[in-house]
């Protein structure tokens, strides 16, 4: 059982100090940024550094955010860090499928000629377009790598003109959309994004409240004070998992019965509402 990720924190590729802090930190992964928060002159180095941070000892999974392969620092980016210790890559403005299976065949040359176990590295793609998100479902399906796509709202907004406000509500179709694109794909539920206004608490937890509700199973942090509300946010509650057993019970002990369908504290239990419950309970036993 592949374990979920509930909170992404991103760490500048670039800055020794913050990248070290992170690695410490409570976070499921860290993600060492090449791309928007290493400036141009510092991205050629940066990549042996951040290789050498992920072969230190680390809490959590580590990423590699590479440029696009559009750009011209991708295919470099991609080269490099395929190495031992790095747990994937996430690679940014992806808008279709076959930059996954270029992506998928660097990866795999890279794996055989390090002597990585073929298939190791995850391929995470930040979905940051309206053309990205319209191929998202076959995005997903483009290699095994794929286990779970995540949501940019940055560009995504920029690209449809859409103004990004405090409340969100102008993004909740396009986070519907890549949850249902995921499910399509038969992968991991996605990502959801970045916060950027690390001042504002009432914002952020309603950014959070919507990824929980919307079918995320994590979100993008750019602040370690945000790890903790987010991996809280994403895991389900004692009471919620006490509750997941409660139904399980009394739903098996009316099925010895011959009933498939019952009432239990004023509400319907059938097969769908148990398979919800043992939904509860295996992300339970996933998240840290």
């Amino acid at each position: 059982m592949i374990r979920l990720l509930r909170s992404l924190l991103f760490a500048p590729g670039n800055q020794p100090r913050r990248v070290e802090k992170a690695l410490t930190l409570d976070a499921d992964a860290v993600v060492l940024d090449l791309e928007d928060a290493c400036p141009v002159a510092d991205k050629v180095a940066a990549r042996t550094a951040v290789v050498g941070a992920l072969q230190s000892p680390r809490r959590g999974s580590g990423y590699v955010r590479v440029n696009a392969l559009s750009t011209e620092y991708g295919y470099g980016d991609l080269i490099a860090v395929v190495q031992r210790g790095v747990d994937g890559v996430m690679l940014t403005k992806v808008n279709g499928p076959d930059e996954i299976k270029l992506a998928d065949w660097m990866i795999s040359q890279q794996e055989r000629e390090r002597g990585l176990p073929s298939g190791s590295v995850d391929l995470l793609p930040l979905i940051e377009s309206g053309a990205g998100l319209a191929a998202a479902e076959s995005i997903g399906r483009a290699s095994k790598r794929v286990r779970r796509l995540a949501f940019g709202a940055g560009d995504m907004t920029r690209d449809l003109g859409i103004e990004w406000s405090r409340e969100e509500t102008e993004l909740l179709a396009l986070r519907t959309a890549l949850v249902l694109a995921s499910r399509a794909a038969d992968i991991e539920p996605p990502i959801d994004l970045a916060w950027i206004g690390t001042q504002d608490a009432e914002g952020f937890a309603n950014s959070v409240r919507w990824g929980r509700v919307l079918g995320f199973q994590g979100k993008l942090c750019i602040h370690p004070n945000q790890i903790h509300a987010v991996n809280a946010a994403f895991s389900p509650t004692e009471a919620q998992v006490a509750k997941a057993r409660r139904v399980i019970e009394v739903f098996r002990e009316a099925e010895a019965r011959g009933s498939a369908a019952i009432v239990h504290e004023g509400a319907l239990i059938d097969y769908a509402i148990v398979a919800q419950a043992e939904q509860v309970l295996a992300r339970a036993a996933v998240s840290r």
